[in-house]
C-alpha cells in the first residue's frame, strides 16, 4: 500500500498537468498556479533536506579525516559564512534579522552577501570556467583528427566556422565573392546546418521526455520511490 498511494497520486497529478495543456478553462487553467506553489513549497523542503545532508556528509568526511579532508572544512566554512551573511543582513533589497547592516555596507560598499558573491563567488566561477577552456580545447583537438569521413567533415566545418568569426579570416577572403567570403560561410553553416541539428537533438530529447514521463505516470518507472519495485 505504501507504493500504491504514491502512484495514484503520480499518475493524478501526472493526468491532470496534461489536461491543462490541452483544456485552458476553468477548473483545469487554475491547477496550474496551484500545483506551481505546492511545487515551489515541495522545494523549499527539499532544499533544506539537501544543505542538511551536504552538511551531514562533509563533517562525516572531516572527522574521519578522508582524503583531501580539507576542502570538505573549506566547503563548510564558505556554507556558514555565506548562509549567516544572508541571515543577519540581508541581500539585495531585502533585510536580514539585523537589518540591512548598514554600517559594513558603509564601510565595503555593499551588503556581505553581496560582496562576497560578487568579489569572490563570482571570480572563482570565472576561473573554473577557464580552466575548462582548455579541457575543451584538449577534447576539441582529440576529437578533430581527421580519421574518418565524419573526423573530416567535422575538422573541416570547424576549421571554417572560426576562422569566420576571426578578423583573419575575414581579410583573407575579402576579396572574394560574397558567398566564397569566410564570415558568409560561417553565419550559413551556424544558420542552417547547424540549427537544423541542434533542433533534430531537441526533437529527439523532447521525445524522450515524453516516453520516460508516460513510464513515470503509469507506474512502470519507479526508480523515484527509492530502487525497483
Amino acid at each position: 500500500m505504501k507504493y500504491k498511494i504514491p502512484l495514484i497520486i503520480c499518475f493524478i497529478a501526472g493526468v491532470l498537468m496534461i489536461l491543462v495543456e490541452f483544456i485552458p478553462r476553468s477548473p483545469f487553467s487554475d491547477l496550474t498556479n496551484i500545483l506551481q506553489s505546492w511545487f515551489l513549497i515541495i522545494a523549499g523542503f527539499a532544499i533544506v533536506l539537501g544543505q542538511v545532508s551536504l552538511l551531514k556528509m562533509n563533517i562525516y568526511k572531516i572527522f574521519h579525516k578522508s582524503p583531501h579532508w580539507p576542502y570538505y572544512l573549506a566547503s563548510i566554512i564558505s556554507f556558514t559564512v555565506m548562509l549567516l551573511a544572508g541571515l543577519l543582513f540581508g541581500m539585495q533589497r531585502q533585510p536580514g534579522i539585523l537589518g540591512h547592516g548598514e554600517s559594513i555596507s558603509a564601510v565595503i560598499g555593499s551588503k556581505p552577501f553581496d560582496y562576497i558573491f560578487i568579489n569572490l563567488y563570482q571570480h572563482l566561477m570565472a576561473s573554473m570556467f577557464s580552466l575548462l577552456a582548455f579541457f575543451i580545447a584538449s577534447a576539441a583537438y582529440r576529437a578533430f583528427i581527421a580519421r574518418t569521413l565524419e573526423s573530416t567533415l567535422l575538422l573541416s566545418v570547424s576549421i571554417l566556422v572560426m576562422l569566420g568569426n576571426t578578423s583573419i579570416g575575414s581579410a583573407i577572403t575579402n576579396n572574394l565573392p560574397t558567398y566564397l567570403q569566410l564570415p558568409n560561410i560561417s553565419s550559413f553553416l551556424m544558420k542552417f546546418p547547424n540549427t537544423a541539428g541542434q533542433r533534430a537533438i531537441m526533437i529527439g530529447a523532447g521525445l524522450g521526455v515524453i516516453g520516460s514521463s508516460l513510464r513515470i505516470i503509469i507506474g512502470i518507472e519507479r526508480s523515484w520511490l527509492g530502487g525497483k519495485q
